[in-house]
């Protein structure tokens, strides 16, 4: 947790930096969005079994990701709203990425989503989306983390849409995705 508060101290001095040194603001990566990929999906990611693979694949398409923890309270809040999502939205384009940032990794991670069953409307239910592990190094590749969990909302065209810090408001973020989809 240490690490997140020394990012937040980090972001928040960088934020200072054009008012203090007179700039007029800071370089937008907008433009390199509007192409379809966004720089981060190119950037590799480990899957549960040891693969490598990039959000690329999901040119096109509504990606939600989700950085959380095993050990986080709130992200396990959110796990049911994102698998509701996951089968209602899935065959209309939406994507839903978890990006587990378990130190320990997928020894931790991995058995955790095989076991691990939340209630979903009454009924005990799998993690159904994709569970990738997350990094450090890949959290700053999509802006940092200040904490857990951490949500990034792309649309088709591969513009960052919304980020969510904390707990997700679950009838706000469905209303955009449907809005996008």
């Amino acid at each position: 947790m240490r690490r997140y508060f020394v990012n937040f101290v980090l972001l928040a001095a960088l934020a200072l930096v054009p008012a203090i040194s007179g700039c007029g603001g800071g370089q937008s990566t907008a433009g390199a969005e509007a192409a379809g990929v966004p720089p981060e999906f190119n950037r590799e990611i480990t899957t549960l079994d040891g693969a490598k693979t990039t959000l690329a694949k999901y040119e096109g398409k509504v990606v939600l990701v989700n950085f959380w923890a095993t050990w986080c309270e709130p992200c396990r809040g959110e796990i049911p709203w994102f698998i509701e999502f996951h089968k209602k939205y899935a065959d209309r384009g939406l994507v839903i990425v978890g990006l587990a940032m378990d130190e320990e990794g997928a020894k931790i991670v991995q058995p955790y989503v095989q076991k691990e069953r939340f209630d979903v409307n009454g009924t005990p239910e799998a993690m159904n989306y994709e569970i990738m592990l997350g990094t450090d190094n890949l959290a700053e590749q999509f802006g940092g983390l200040i904490g857990m969990p951490t949500s990034m909302l792309y649309a088709r065209d591969g513009k960052k849409v919304k980020t969510m810090i904390g707990l997700v408001n679950r009838q706000d973020l469905e209303k955009v995705i449907e809005d996008l989809l």
